[in-house]
């Protein structure tokens, strides 16, 4: 069994192209994948705190992520992840999955925005400028090389200008600062919000334009965009069928049935989408295992045997 840190990971360089094909392929595949629903455990008392299990099955990816959240931890959030190879059930690697996780939301994003979007889109958005929020400009960025864009930030702290400096080699992205949601969102063609806390909507229904695709990767600030959108799109049914409006969107479909031409997706220039991507551990599995083929003998090997022959207790 090897052991893949974080540094292994960034050491293998990841091109964004591959993070976006590995993505692209796994929302195509869904419907071959063994996905039970995501296991909680919220423990009484301690506020905040979660630990998060999600097993899946994907052709010869298999395992098991695991998400953990304390407040007063530093990160407070932690994941790690553990390698089956599926046809013997041995345990190939555990791996930690905090930059898969951030790798894989970005290129999910990037899937949703280009699979939706207004085909001249021009003006995108962004507010929630973490390493999720990175790695989505990251993707796009090489995505759309021949495109000229305008990418408007949400003002907080000096994160604004600190991202807008990250990407400042890509000549055809123009950034531009705004201090209000209002003033971000109002004319934007794409809206994409990785903001980990809204305590209310972003802004009233008026300033999101026809045509917007909004993109909320943690499904905060958006609920109002649920009851007058034309069109509401998710990763996976089991993770919004609980939602307060759902039996209130106009129309909802899986990406995955619009990817394999089971559904329709935009229809019109006017349509204004919603796209709610959780995110799914098919996607960090298939992940892992890529990076593990990468890695070949580079990983640290442990020594871990069961039992060959039968014991007892």
């Amino acid at each position: 069994m090897k052991i893949i840190t974080h540094q292994d990971i960034l050491d293998l360089n990841i091109t964004p192209a591959e993070a976006y094909e590995w993505s692209e392929f796994v929302i195509k595949n869904k419907d071959k994948a063994i996905l039970p629903p995501k296991i909680s455990i919220k423990p009484e008392n301690m506020e905040g705190v979660f630990c998060n299990v999600m097993p899946c099955y994907l052709g010869e990816f298999g395992g098991v992520k695991m998400v953990t959240r304390y407040p007063d931890r530093a990160p407070a959030l932690d994941s790690q992840l553990m390698l089956l190879d599926t046809t013997t059930g041995t345990t190939q690697a555990i791996i930690d999955a905090n930059f898969i996780t951030a790798l894989r939301t970005g290129a999910v994003c990037v899937h949703s925005l280009l699979q939706f979007a207004v085909k001249d889109f021009s003006v995108v958005a962004l507010m929630g400028l973490g390493n999720v929020m990175r790695a989505t400009m990251m993707i796009l960025a090489d995505k759309v090389k021949d495109r000229k864009l305008t990418v408007r930030l949400l003002k907080f702290s000096n994160e604004h200008e600190l991202f807008a400096e990250r990407f400042g080699s890509c000549e055809n992205i123009t950034f531009e600062y705004c201090d209000t949601a209002e003033e971000l969102i109002e004319g934007a063609d794409v809206v994409i919000s990785a903001v980990t806390y809204a305590g209310q909507n972003v802004c009233e229904d008026k300033y999101f334009k026809p045509g917007v695709v909004v993109i909320p990767v943690h499904t905060l600030g958006f609920t109002n965009c649920d009851l007058f959108f034309d069109k509401v799109f998710a990763d996976d049914y089991g993770h919004v069928k609980h939602f307060k409006y759902f039996d209130k969107f106009k129309s909802f479909s899986e990406v995955s049935d619009v990817v394999n031409g089971r559904k329709p997706g935009r229809e019109s220039d006017e349509e204004r989408i919603l796209v709610y991507n959780i995110g799914i551990a098919l996607h960090d599995i298939y992940y892992a295992g890529k990076i593990y083929n990468k890695i070949g003998e580079k990983a640290t090997q442990v020594e871990f045997k069961a039992p060959t022959e039968r014991f007892w207790l």
